[in-house]
């Protein structure tokens, strides 16, 4: 069975989704960020921790993947021109969206005072605004970021995107209101926020 170590309110919900979506099996320990039980598996104490047997794996984006390529679901397959436009709508959530986030965060809450630099939140949200445009763009009509194929960049961005809310970053785009709508909505979404 699957071991999952990390709070709900992390990106450790990206791994809980995605095992609630393939129907897979699994542990889920709520550990906090830099716990002595996080601290045995994870020098740097950071959450996610994922565990398949003996072996340990870090970061959501690397887990996910992982599960998706084993179980083959959630994925077009490596090599393939879906999966490089699929990756491609990874990096953009990564990079676009939970970069931005996570730089807002840390100037927030994370870094020591004498660390933060405040000021930067107005132009984060100016560029999170941008990137926005450029996902309501590029998701058009369809469904999920690959058209009608679920992936696991749809897990990442819709992630980023309840964030965004959660963190009072203005989502104005229509499109892409009714993408994170249609995503919180899904069976497998509720059974992991309320498991």
């Amino acid at each position: 069975m699957y071991k999952v170590f990390g709070g709900k309110r992390s990106r450790t919900a990206r791994v809980l989704w995605v095992l609630e979506e393939m129907g897979l099996a699994y542990e889920h320990i709520a550990a906090s960020p830099r716990s002595d039980e996080v601290r045995d598996l994870n020098p740097s104490g950071k959450i996610p921790v994922f565990m398949d047997g003996d072996d340990v794996l870090l970061d959501s984006v690397a887990i996910i993947q992982y599960l998706a390529d084993k179980h083959g679901k959630l994925t077009f397959p490596a090599g393939t021109i879906d999966r490089a436009k699929q990756d491609g709508f990874m990096q953009f959530a990564c990079d676009e969206m939970d970069g931005v986030l996570w730089t807002a965060a840390r100037n927030t809450f994370v870094l020591p005072k004498e660390r933060r630099v405040p000021e930067i939140k107005v132009t984060l949200r100016w560029e999170f605004g941008r990137s926005m445009k450029t996902l309501a763009a590029r998701l058009g009509d369809n469904e999920f970021l690959m058209g009608d194929t679920m992936t696991v960049a749809d897990i990442v961005t819709a992630h980023s995107g309840f964030w965004a809310r959660n963190a009072s970053f203005d989502v104005v785009e229509n499109s892409v209101n009714a993408y994170l709508d249609r995503m919180m909505a899904r069976p497998a979404y509720i059974r992991m926020r309320d498991g």
